[in-house]
């Protein structure tokens, strides 16, 4: 398949990239800036990810998007997610590219209340309110597409080497916080490029 994959450049993004061309995927990364990528096998676009042409002109000929944008801790109220999902939407609908698969998190939408007691009391409320709001709205986008999606919503990110293993659950009854290498995550999200099992569905994907 070829792929194009935003958030190329982050901890989680380059782990899919190496992943995705190991399973012999030909990926195309959207990046700011060409010079600092450092993709290797990869062909690198250079634009803005909140722009409907640049995102239509990266994803035209591509079978699947991997959307592995985020934005960081603190007070401010942000949009990059809902801007660029909006735009990555359209540019999709126009080039007729199905297959959508977008990292969100745990404790977003549907799943808030689950991510244990000091994620849900300390740390969401005080330091990650706006950025998960943002991702809030993303996955309103993308559900009210017509694209193929899944949403994946890990856990709490580590560094940890890869398990090769991942409890990927829809059922939130029995969810109460939990983690997850970024290796594990981005291994589960390059199988999701070619199978239906969690099409249209948003699982938490935890150790």
């Amino acid at each position: 398949m070829k792929i194009l994959v935003l958030g190329a450049t982050g901890a989680t993004g380059r782990l899919i990239v190496r992943d995705a061309v190991a399973s012999g995927h030909s990926v195309v990364a959207l990046v700011r800036a060409k010079a600092r990528a450092d993709l290797p096998g990869v062909e690198l676009i250079e634009g803005d990810v909140r722009d409907e042409v640049t995102l239509a002109r990266a994803s035209d000929g591509c079978d699947a998007v991997v959307s592995a944008l985020g934005t960081g801790v603190g007070f401010r109220e942000v949009d990059l997610l809902t801007v660029a999902t909006r735009a990555l939407v359209a540019a999709m609908t126009r080039t007729g590219v199905r297959r959508l698969i977008c990292i969100s998190a745990l404790g977003v939408g549907d799943s808030r209340g689950h991510g244990g007691f000091v994620f849900d009391r300390l740390f969401q409320p005080l330091l990650l309110g706006p950025a998960y709001k943002d991702k809030g709205r993303q996955e309103t986008a993308i559900r009210a597409s017509s694209l193929d999606w899944v949403i994946v919503r890990p856990g709490m990110l580590t560094n940890d080497p890869l398990r090769g293993r991942v409890r990927a659950t829809a059922d939130l009854a029995g969810v109460n916080g939990g983690k997850i290498a970024r290796a594990d995550v981005a291994q589960f999200v390059v199988e999701q490029l070619t199978t239906d099992t969690w099409l249209r569905r948003a699982p938490v994907i935890l150790w």
